[in-house]
């Protein structure tokens, strides 16, 4: 520590991942504070004991456990019911059938991304993809040797695709084009309107949309949650989702990359039997876990779904209004779905913060509290709150966020106030 400022060296920004820079920050947790520890800064609402999955899925799992059935390898794209089931599930929000054969089955939503990616990569290529977004898709990226091409999104408008940031950055070597809707990370919902734009923009760029669903269902602002499929006819999409956050299970690693593609523009025998080749050296979910979903799709009761909505809203709702109340903090935009905001951080009117990284790491040791730093998510001097958190802990945590940010404000500021 120099002059009351950390300093920590990073690493470049393809190389940044949540789960390393969340590792950096509980190190640096003070030994000698009597504060609990609150971690704002996993997507992980197992950490918290009001967002626990539903009885059903728990029992599938026991059942097809104890079955004996399935302690064998499973076929690499995964079991056919699993295909058969995750198709189904997906189809009735779209205006056409998908089949077992456009689903397949990953190890979580990561895998899924790492897929997608892989089967687009070649020699020159580029690929497009959120700022602020997920920082998988720009490590996965790196390790493919693609190009990555970052478009903004923009706070002002709701965090919307910058449309014309799309173009003028696409060219003839552009292979994908990433969205993440629900956001992640900043809590967005588009509108069936703004997808709809997204997709004539793709059409007319003659590029396919890996459409990153992982959140899909958790809304509860005004947009209604739209699957990217839906435009499945006007341009390729592959769908990457999982059943971590919507059943509260990001442990199992259930996760699907589908495509999305009726008018077969590009699921192709070869594209098909490339996928296949490149699952054969993939390990999938374990079989028993495959095994269970099909009764988990089917016998969840929507009181579970209503149940986690309710108190994502209620915690969304305490993230608004108390943010409010912070003067150097900004939340652009009431969340509207996923788990997860972005908060805008006024650096000059904080007295001896460098920047978000520096404000993270004081914050973990000052009240070990725990929020990811904006640089990891691609926008410096931003914060991301995950609010999948019980109501009194997030609470709490934003009291604690509160008074460091006034310990740490500038006194002439203080003074103003």
């Amino acid at each position: 520590m120099e002059n009351g400022s950390v300093n920590h060296e990073m690493e470049t920004a393809s190389t940044i991942t949540i789960k390393g820079i969340l590792s950096l920050l509980m190190q640096n947790l003070d030994e000698n504070n009597c504060k609990r520890l609150i971690p704002l800064g996993m997507g992980d609402p197992t950490l918290y004991s009001c967002f626990h999955t539903t009885h059903v899925a728990g029992q599938a799992v026991v059942e097809a456990l104890q079955s004996d059935k399935f302690n064998g390898y499973s076929p690499t794209v995964g079991l056919p019911q699993t295909r058969r089931a995750i198709a189904e599930y997906l189809s009735c929000d779209l205006p056409y059938k998908l089949s077992c054969d456009d689903v397949f089955i990953t190890s979580g939503c990561t895998q899924a991304i790492d897929v997608a990616l892989a089967m687009l990569a070649r020699p020159g290529a580029n690929v497009l993809i959120p700022r602020p977004g997920f920082p998988i898709y720009e490590l996965c990226a790196t390790f493919r040797r693609l190009e990555i091409r970052c478009y903004d999104l923009l706070p002002e408008n709701g965090w919307e695709v910058d449309l014309d940031s799309v173009e003028a950055l696409a060219d003839q070597n552009t292979v994908g084009f990433v969205i993440i809707n629900p956001g992640n990370p900043c809590g967005n919902v588009y509108s069936y309107q703004h997808l709809k734009k997204i997709a004539e923009t793709a059409e007319k760029l003659k590029i396919p949309v890996i459409a990153d669903e992982v959140y899909g269902h958790l809304v509860f602002g005004d947009n209604p949650f739209v699957p990217m499929g839906v435009f499945g006819s006007m341009v390729p999409v592959l769908t990457l989702g999982s059943l971590s956050k919507r059943w509260i299970v990001p442990g199992w690693r259930l996760g699907w990359f589908v495509i999305n593609d009726p008018s077969c523009m590009f699921k192709n025998p070869k594209i098909i039997e490339r996928i296949k080749k490149y699952f054969d050296i993939l390990g999938g979910p374990a079989t028993f876990i495959q095994a269970a979903v099909p009764r988990i799709i089917e016998q969840t009761d929507n009181v579970f779904f209503k149940k986690t909505i309710n108190t994502l809203k209620q915690t969304s709702d305490i993230c608004w209004d108390m943010i409010k109340e912070i003067p150097c903090l900004t939340l652009p935009q009431k969340p509207q779905g996923s788990m997860a905001a972005m908060i805008k951080l006024n650096i000059s009117s904080l007295e001896d913060i460098s920047d978000d990284i520096d404000f993270c790491f004081r914050l973990a040791k000052e009240e070990s509290v725990i929020f990811l730093p904006g640089t990891v998510v691609g926008l410096k001097n931003w914060l991301r709150i995950t609010f999948a958190a019980d109501p009194q802990s997030l609470k709490e945590a934003l009291g604690r966020l509160k008074s460091f940010c006034k310990r740490h404000t500038k006194l002439m500021l203080l003074q103003q106030q």
